[in-house]
């Protein structure tokens, strides 16, 4: 059988288009200049879409004329092309016009729009994959790194996320503008993910898109139990489709935690199995909520962030959405092997992480541990400097929380079936040591041992008995 000729492959095709599906878009905006305002929710308003350059440079002049508030038809469109200098490269006048006369009606226009990004996302497709085909037979590259690359850029041209690299500070004003009108409408204070502790959320407005957060502290702070209260008001209050990966605890042992946490049932009773029959209902409620709620839990060991990311993208996707990322804990993650010591693997991982929440537009919740320094110290209080293995993690974080209990350092001595005076008992500092786009401090929460939660801080309303 002879060999196919290399001009017979299909990058050598035309790409796929409609022209007549994009005259048929131009002609009805100018038949209804209502139309527009159809077209712009399928096609957006860079005219990237469309195929002829010429089509381009028109789409984007009626877009012109409809933020001037200017009627678009043939007579100021022609005029606004040639004041730019564009009506002779488009074919002149005559073919404004024949563009008016090309579809009878704007009626069918959202279906020939739809039409148009189709050819326009196929388009993509093909460039993304020619650009991985080409680099595969390149070769040279970490076989890891190629495939976390080429499903991204194949997942950025499936969902039609192809971005340009500058854009000019007016576009960016009018999106930032429409921020803010809806901030000033809804008058909250929460403008990211809420995680459920009244002062804290008040002091970061909540979890923000694209932020890496660490929340660090000693062994037995109750690190895992404040992110998995995160997590479930998130998942349970918001409805936000929440990633989990937990490195060092199992998936069961997870369960096991925000049941007790939901069902306020003893943690311990819950573990061995000792239960009274007022149990019972609890849990069953509390499997009730949680099971209803978008909690994803991935509890692979040893995983890198090339595989974390892969795992988060296709979440997104399945679910049609992720609000929230936590990682338990960053120090159980591996590097990509590159690194020449364990320091410049921290580094890594932390970048990554960066890179991971930007790219996802998700908050990232990553757990650390420290160092024994404040152990050393005679307040015990955590600084920056004790975050372990790598001063990257200060750095790259958006954000840097300690959680911080001086009970396990100074036990309280009151005593326990009465209220606690020394004001130790139960308490735990949440220190927001820094904050990149917001003021750092002290936050006062409850830890309920018992249940391993923690709780906003009503002195009033606390059960000491939870405590213990």
């Amino acid at each position: 059988m002879p060999s196919q000729s290399s001009q017979d492959t299909p990058l050598h095709k035309i790409p796929p288009q409609n022209l007549e599906a994009e005259k048929s878009v131009l002609g009805g905006i100018l038949l209804d200049n209502t139309a527009i305002n159809r077209v712009l929710e399928v096609l957006g308003g860079n005219g990237e879409d469309f195929y002829r350059d010429a089509h381009k440079k028109i789409f984007r002049t009626m877009v012109a004329l409809l933020e001037k508030d200017t009627a678009i038809d043939v007579i100021t469109l022609t005029d606004a092309l040639k004041t730019a200098g564009l009506i002779d490269p488009i074919g002149g006048a005559s073919y404004i016009a024949a563009l008016a006369d090309s579809v009878p009606t704007a009626a069918n226009i959202t279906y020939y729009a739809r039409i148009v990004r189709e050819k326009a996302v196929l388009r993509r497709l093909i460039t993304a994959a020619t650009d991985i085909v080409t680099r595969g037979f390149d070769g040279g590259e970490n076989v890891d790194e190629f495939l976390d690359d080429a499903e991204r850029i194949i997942l950025q041209a499936s969902e039609d996320k192809i971005k340009q690299s500058f854009y000019h500070i007016d576009e960016l004003l009018k999106d930032t503008f429409k921020v803010i009108e809806k901030l000033y409408e809804k008058k909250e204070h929460i403008t990211g993910v809420a995680t459920g502790f009244a002062e804290f959320d008040k002091m970061t407005a909540g979890l923000q898109p694209s932020d890496l957060i660490i929340v660090a502290g000693r062994p037995s702070m109750g690190k895992t139990s404040f992110c998995l209260n995160v997590a479930q008001y998130a998942a349970v209050e918001s409805k936000l489709p929440v990633a989990i990966f937990s490195l060092e605890m199992s998936k069961e042992q997870l369960v096991l935690r925000m049941l007790s946490s939901v069902a306020k049932v003893d943690s311990s009773d819950l573990r061995k199995g000792f239960l009274g029959e007022k149990d019972w209902p609890k849990l069953t409620r509390a499997a009730g909520v949680l099971s209803d709620s978008p909690i994803y839990i991935d509890d692979t060991p040893a995983m890198t962030v090339l595989e974390m990311r892969a795992k988060a993208r296709r979440l997104r996707i399945e679910k049609g959405g992720l609000g929230l990322v936590i990682v338990d804990y960053l120090q159980l993650m591996r590097g990509r092997g590159t690194a020449d010591n364990r320091q410049q693997e921290i580094s890594e991982i932390s970048r990554s992480l960066k890179a991971m929440a930007k790219e996802l537009n998700v908050p990232v919740v990553a757990l650390s541990q420290l160092s024994r320094n404040p152990e050393r110290r005679e307040k015990n209080r955590p600084q920056l400097a004790d975050l372990r293995e790598s001063g990257a993690l200060e750095q790259d974080a958006d954000v840097v929380v300690f959680i911080f209990r001086e009970e396990l350092y100074k036990p309280c001595e009151c005593p326990k079936d009465l209220s606690c005076t020394c004001g130790r008992r139960g308490v735990a500092d949440i220190l927001i040591e820094k904050q990149r786009n917001g003021p750092t401090g002290d936050i006062k929460l409850v830890f309920l041992n018992k249940f391993t939660t923690f709780a906003n801080l009503e002195h009033a309303h606390i059960d000491y008995g939870a405590i213990a």
